[in-house]
């Protein structure tokens, strides 16, 4: 079983500390590294990221992002702001990623929050990820999810939503309100992926249950009308958490997915090395 760990980085001059948990594999194996959801930590994941990896043959790294899990909690009188995703994908993430000495471009593997993450990530870094993996990611602000979120707020306030999430997060408070009061603020109404998206050059599988309740197909067909390539899978009978929901069809997806890249990365590299050596020849 994989050992949790904690690994100090310094964003904004902040030192933070993120529990990471490292999946082995063959030195060579490429590396994915997985972005939890909203409310999510390394815990949360459960055993999907080693079935996940043991399948495709990759290494992965699982870590929860500051305010969650056992990495460093949000200080109770701060408050998120509208680019609260776009600070963990362009400073803490690259930050945590020279931390490990990670220097050839990963897989990312994004649900929800973390799968927007992972879509600035790409975009704003486009030469640094070999490809993306998103489950019901955001690309903006619907009133389904807002509506979804509300009720969330209702059940940890009055049902049983704060005890099972305090299983996951040592500072239980620390995740549900830096997630739930962002999300609900008016000033996050006009947040907007959108444009960023043109900038992806990696491959993208998207992937999304029609039964979500906070987001529509609007999200992933968004992703697919900008960035060439883009894979849709859309799951019957599943909801906002597919990995959970759907779990054999988003390994096999994910694992046909990678594959087929790796493969078509393979015959390029083929190419371009019989090109170069084909000029050498002739000069």
């Amino acid at each position: 079983m994989p050992q949790d760990r904690r690994v100090a980085i310094v964003v904004d001059d902040e030192t933070l500390h993120i529990e990471v948990r490292l999946i082995d594999g063959p030195a060579t194996a490429p590396l994915m590294v997985f972005l939890h959801e909203g409310l999510g930590s390394v815990a949360m994941w459960k055993d999907f990221p080693e079935r996940l990896c043991a399948e495709s043959s990759f290494r992965g790294l699982v870590y929860s992002r500051p305010g969650y899990g056992n990495s460093t909690p949000r200080a109770p009188d701060a408050k998120w702001v509208p680019d609260f995703m776009h600070r963990q994908a362009q400073r803490v993430l690259p930050a945590l990623l020279a931390a490990l000495d990670i220097v050839d471009p990963p897989w990312l593997f994004g649900h929800s929050d973390g799968g927007s993450i992972a879509l600035i990530h790409a975009a704003s870094f486009p030469t640094q990820v070999a490809g993306v993996v998103v489950m019901a990611p955001h690309l903006d602000v619907e009133q389904l999810g807002i509506d979804s979120i509300a009720v969330a707020r209702e059940a940890y306030l009055h049902g049983t939503l704060r005890e099972r999430l305090a299983r996951h997060h040592a500072d239980v408070d620390s995740a549900f309100w830096g997630w739930n009061d962002i999300w609900l603020a008016p000033a996050f109404r006009d947040w907007n992926i959108r444009e960023l998206l043109s900038r992806i050059t990696c491959p993208v599988l998207a992937i999304q249950g029609v039964d979500d309740e906070y987001g529509t197909m609007a999200h992933i067909d968004g992703i697919a009308d900008v960035v060439p390539g883009t894979v849709l899978v859309k799951l019957d009978e599943c909801g906002h958490s597919p990995h959970r929901d759907q779990t054999a069809a988003v390994i096999a997806a994910t694992v046909h997915f990678v594959r087929a890249q790796r493969h078509e990365g393979s015959i390029e590299a083929a190419r371009q090395s019989n090109d170069k050596t084909i000029d050498e020849e002739t000069t």
